[in-house]
């Protein structure tokens, strides 16, 4: 088999086969190579077939891929065609920046109004006190015109009494079954101590008033009731010649009190320094006294003798 050249590869089908020449020539491999050839036929089928289900393979999954980037390109476009351009972009930020200065705009409007709102409140307030401040005072006028109107109707009530007491008694004593009165109802005689009161009286050639019956009781009251100031808001008590000394009440002549007519109550003199007596306007009057410290002002209650028991004046 020395000096046999081989032979040159045969291609068939893209399947490379490579064949000896002494093979070939050799008669007693002939079938040997029939059956091989058979065999690389068969494998060639076989190997093509494959080629063929690979190509085919691929072409599928080719037109898969192709099916999927059609649809990954029809998404992007949807996302692409949802998204804003930079136009609206744009123009989103001019509407925006609009309403930031339409926004301060407002802001500042606002707060030039509250301060505007509190100027007013400030004057309004202002306003408010004087209005406070005039009310008071028309209250106060008020109380001083009910006043002066009771002193005059007090006055004008008087004047027959003043009348005849212009001929008996003292100028502004007043002239009642025979003796004369004096009543300080008017707020320009002012408020006085017990000794200050009696005092007072001596000075007229009078005392205090004595209280030392039921029918002197009676009219003393009903005349204080009759004559109560309307403006104020309690009862005014007003001094008589009724003094306690050394635990027993007595009256200026020295004669110890018989009967009184007390509030419930009293004489307590629960201080130890209450050892006056006043009388004030009371609806009861069997319970019109009550005591009170001598040092303290009150109004009071002169009496004297008429001049027509004595003389004319």
């Amino acid at each position: 088999m020395e000096g046999k050249e081989p032979r040159e590869p045969n291609f068939k089908d893209g399947f490379e086969r490579l064949v000896c020449q002494e093979d070939l020539e050799d008669e007693e491999h002939q079938n040997y190579h029939q059956a091989n050839r058979i065999n690389l036929q068969v494998l060639t089928f076989s190997m093509g077939r494959c080629r063929t289900l690979a190509s085919v393979s691929m072409m599928v999954l080719a037109a898969a891929l192709l099916i999927a980037d059609i649809a990954l390109a029809d998404q992007y476009k949807k996302r692409t065609d949802a998204h804003l351009t930079s136009a609206d972009v744009e123009r989103i930020g001019e509407e925006v920046a609009k309403l930031q200065g339409a926004y301060h705009t407002a802001v500042e409007s606002m707060k030039g109004a509250q301060k505007q709102l509190n100027i007013e409140r400030d004057s309004q307030t202002e306003t408010i006190f004087e209005l406070d401040h005039q009310k008071k005072r028309s209250k106060d006028y008020q109380v001083q015109i009910g006043q002066l109107q009771w002193e005059v109707s007090t006055m004008r009530s008087h004047l027959p009494i003043i009348s005849d007491g212009c001929k008996y008694c003292p100028e502004g004593w007043l002239f009642l079954n025979s003796y004369c009165y004096f009543y300080p109802f008017s707020a320009r005689f002012g408020l006085k101590t017990w000794q200050q009161a009696r005092e007072f009286c001596q000075m007229y050639g009078g005392d205090l008033l004595v209280i030392d019956s039921k029918d002197k009781e009676n009219s003393t009251v009903r005349f204080l009731m009759k004559n109560k100031n309307p403006s104020s808001s309690s009862d005014q008590p007003f001094w008589f010649g009724l003094r306690g000394l050394e635990g027993t009440w007595k009256w200026l002549n020295g004669a110890v009190l018989t009967e009184g007519f007390w509030m419930q109550g009293q004489p307590n003199n629960q201080n130890n320094n209450e050892d006056c007596a006043a009388v004030t306007a009371k609806t009861n009057i069997f319970q019109a006294w009550n005591v009170a410290n001598c040092d303290s002002r009150r109004k009071w209650i002169c009496e004297k003798v008429s001049s027509t028991q004595t003389e004319p004046l």
